[in-house]
């Protein structure tokens, strides 16, 4: 379903709609990829599952590609995840490579081609290796202040070859000789799950539910 971003006008600080457009019109007709490990399921997928629509509207060529991978690999990036959020975690050598091996195989299957590619968290980061031409930029939804220093020593030699780099907060990054960008956390206030919910819709669910009207919610 095509996006509307008139309906955004009603949330959004006056003029922002307008400003989008604007900026739309000088980007009309690039290519913008985005990969990230799922299509459903946590943050990320719930982002690009509006934001690609958002960029598609503005006249921009937006994609989104899924890596795929082994059991053995997504319980590697998960022990990444870990331990790039300053959780102890055992990381072997069979590991790494294990990741290393899983994001080659992606990038001979996937088409990277793009006048900008966003490459979202951890576990498709290595895909940089396979860059051909375009700018990419590495987007860091999680929280590496403090983070186990091998594992972030092995991930920050893909990191320093991006053209720059988006954290969620200041807190959040880790010094990068590369140029890097905040996107502060944010809504979608057009979502199912922030939108305004009718009385009767509420009455509904909390009888369904049995939940009780007599506390506080």
């Amino acid at each position: 379903m095509p996006m509307d971003l008139e309906a955004y006008r009603e949330f959004a600080p006056k003029g922002t709609v307008d400003f989008l457009l604007k900026l739309g019109e000088r980007v009309r007709g690039r290519s913008f990829l985005h990969v990230n490990s799922t299509r459903y399921g946590g943050g990320v997928a719930e982002i690009l599952h509006r934001l690609v629509p958002m960029m598609s509207a503005l006249g921009i060529d937006a994609r989104w590609e899924v890596i795929a991978g082994t059991p053995d690999f997504f319980a590697v990036t998960k022990s990444f995840h870990n331990a790039l959020q300053g959780e102890e975690q055992i990381i072997t050598e069979e590991m790494y490579e294990t990741y290393l091996q899983v994001n080659r195989e992606n990038a001979e299957k996937i088409p990277l081609e793009a006048d900008l590619v966003l490459i979202h968290d951890p576990q498709p980061a290595a895909l940089i290796e396979a860059r051909k031409w375009g700018k990419w930029v590495w987007r860091c939804h999680i929280d590496i202040s403090q983070p186990q220093r091998r594992v972030w020593s092995f991930l920050r030699r893909f990191i320093v070859r991006y053209d720059a780099a988006v954290f969620s907060l200041p807190p959040f990054a880790q010094r990068l000789p590369i140029p890097q960008f905040l996107i502060y956390p944010s809504i979608d206030p057009l979502s199912d799950k922030n939108r305004q919910l009718p009385r009767s819709e509420v009455t509904r669910i909390l009888d369904r539910l049995e939940i009780p009207r007599d506390k506080p919610i």
